[in-house]
């Protein structure tokens, strides 16, 4: 089965933040996609994996050097065809909550999920952009989320991880434009994966319908089937994992 069929066969890629619930989903299918030649994986903890075809390397995305070297590690045989950012924080034990009003807005839980869903992912694109394939189609898709969307906002709270995805969602647009530039046929994309039941999301999925929470493996199948359909028309866009357009 090829997943990617809009690619150049053998397609090689390189997924950060593997660790994660939907990050591990798109490595295992990448893996098992025919026309991948490779996978590069990228978490802060050591994973192993059963593929010959899946190679590990360290990377902290809050750390710009470390991101450096992942890039050039990635690239060091022959450039990439799909990078995917799939890391991101909306909670940590009782240190970091999304916000249910100003009272409890923490400047320094704020910073750090900036620097973790926003930063970071910028940090990626500066030294993987380059490291895509010029003469074929080529994507960096980053994980963010419609409560990223301005207009979409209207019940309020959470309000460092909307920051955070709306901060992203900018980054993605400006990437966008530069890259149409430098690389026309690449296209820079923002996902929304759904509401998908992983640890970012446990404790806040009682509520929903069994029918709209994914798996990590059906949200990652659904994201790739967005990424091989898009174009450089596309670049700069928010899409959800049905494909539809989300606006800023």
């Amino acid at each position: 089965m090829a997943l990617l069929s809009s690619f150049r066969s053998h397609a090689r890629a390189a997924v950060i933040g593997a660790s994660g619930g939907i990050g591990r989903a798109f490595v295992e299918l990448l893996a098992a996609d025919a026309n991948v030649r490779s996978v590069s994986v990228f978490s802060r903890s050591c994973l192993n994996w059963d593929s010959e075809k899946v190679n590990w390397h360290s990377i902290d995305v809050t750390d710009e050097s470390s991101v450096a070297v992942a890039a050039e590690w990635a690239s060091r045989d022959s450039l990439l065809d799909l990078v995917i950012v799939a890391t991101g924080i909306l909670h940590r034990e009782d240190q970091i909550l999304p916000e249910r009003s100003l009272r409890e807005i923490d400047p320094r839980a704020m910073a750090e999920v900036l620097t973790i869903n926003a930063i970071g992912p910028v940090m990626v694109a500066k030294h993987f952009l380059p490291a895509l394939s010029k003469d074929n189609k080529s994507v960096l898709a980053v994980l963010s989320a419609r409560v990223g969307s301005i207009s979409d906002n209207r019940l309020g709270g959470w309000m460092s991880y909307r920051m955070s995805k709306a901060a992203l969602n900018m980054s993605v647009r400006t990437l966008a434009i530069e890259q149409a530039r430098l690389n026309p046929a690449s296209v820079v994309l923002a996902l929304h994966p759904g509401t998908v039941d992983t640890a970012l999301s446990k404790p806040f999925t009682e509520r929903v319908d069994s029918s709209r929470l994914f798996s990590p493996a059906v949200s990652a199948g659904k994201l790739l089937k967005v990424i091989d359909d898009s174009s450089p028309d596309c670049s700069g866009g928010l899409y959800a994992y049905d494909g539809s357009r989300i606006e800023f």
